[in-house]
């Protein structure tokens, strides 16, 4: 741990003069944000393009899909500007607008990622719980983009103040992209911070949660429709369930208690700066967890959607027949 000593520290406030040692960055990042946008790129395509062609016969699960795709596809192409940055030491050359963009990206990612499988869900439990009601099915594919561009409103001016707050810095006579906030503006941070966990993340989830109580009680009573088609639907929305479980698990549910926590350490008075660097590490190192999102949900997409799940498989017959008849 180093401190810059050139910078006074006001008594009773949190310290803004550590600056931490984070080598695993450079070991961690790089290489993790380079899968993700290897992987994550072509999929999200892959999603949109297939989406895109079946666009006649769109339910409203897939206009969900395609814009979490879109979300996921926007962010991966800001990984290039991420994985240079950690590459060379946390040092960024591109300046202060390309990384308050470059955070604004993440953030809406996640938490568009957050509101789009919410929205999924929701579908889904209506689809087991109320399939007859008539009040779900008006509006269709048009109440679903309704609800998209509801979602992107609410996502960016959730997120727009992490462009705000985000900036550029010196550090070890280097320009660095802070993440949260530069450190001096930390107690600012904090509220906002905290509101944005709130709302952006264990609102959603617990909605989530609500309805796969619902549904799992649902798809358990036995006095369901029977059939192969019923079976069918069952099977899918269990599927789904655990599908999207293991994302929140994996993607979302890590990276926020560590952020949480980190947020209030770093608010707090007297918090010395070893302490500090340990919460940071915490935080810092479930991120590559937030990112693998981009990678997690076209899975999801391909999972679920057995339909879109045959098409690859089909295209592939097909160049592969081709192929064998031109050598023939």
């Amino acid at each position: 741990m180093e401190q810059d000593n050139g910078t006074i520290q006001a008594p009773g406030l949190p310290p803004t003069t550590c600056v931490y040692r984070e080598d695993f960055k450079r070991l961690l990042l790089p290489p993790v944000y380079s899968v993700v946008l290897v992987v994550g790129l072509p999929l999200n395509i892959c999603v949109i393009a297939q989406i895109c062609s079946s666009r006649r016969t769109l339910t409203r699960s897939a206009v969900y899909t395609l814009n979490l795709a879109l979300a996921d596809l926007l962010y991966a192409c800001s990984l290039p500007l991420l994985i240079y940055n950690y590459a060379r030491g946390d040092h960024w050359p591109f300046g202060d607008l390309a990384c308050r963009l470059v955070r604004f990206l993440f953030y809406a990612n996640l938490h568009g990622s957050i509101l789009f499988l919410t929205c999924i869900s929701f579908q889904r439990y209506l689809g087991i719980c109320h399939p007859l009601a008539p009040w779900h099915k008006r509006g269709g594919r048009r109440a679903a983009w309704v609800v998209c561009g509801a979602v992107w409103l609410a996502v960016t001016a959730q997120c727009l103040p992490t462009a705000v707050f985000a900036a550029t810095g010196i550090q070890r006579n280097r320009t660095v992209c802070y993440d949260l906030s530069p450190p001096i503006l930390s107690t600012r941070y904090l509220p906002y911070g905290m509101a944005l966990t709130v709302v952006g993340f264990l609102l959603p989830f617990t909605a989530l949660l609500a309805c796969y109580c619902r549904m799992a009680r649902r798809l358990c009573r036995q006095d369901g429709p029977a059939g192969p088609v019923a079976q069918e639907r069952r099977s899918k929305a269990a599927r789904m369930a655990v599908v999207v479980a293991a994302v929140f698990a994996i993607s979302f549910l890590p990276f926020h208690i560590t952020k949480t926590a980190y947020l209030a350490v770093r608010s707090t008075p007297g918090v010395s700066c070893p302490v500090l660097e340990t919460f940071a590490a915490a935080y810092k190192g479930t991120r590559p967890f937030a990112s693998a999102n981009s990678v997690l949900d076209p899975i999801l997409f391909y999972f679920t959607q057995q339909k879109f799940r045959r098409q690859p498989h089909e295209l592939l017959q097909k160049l592969t027949a081709k192929w064998q008849r031109q050598r023939v």
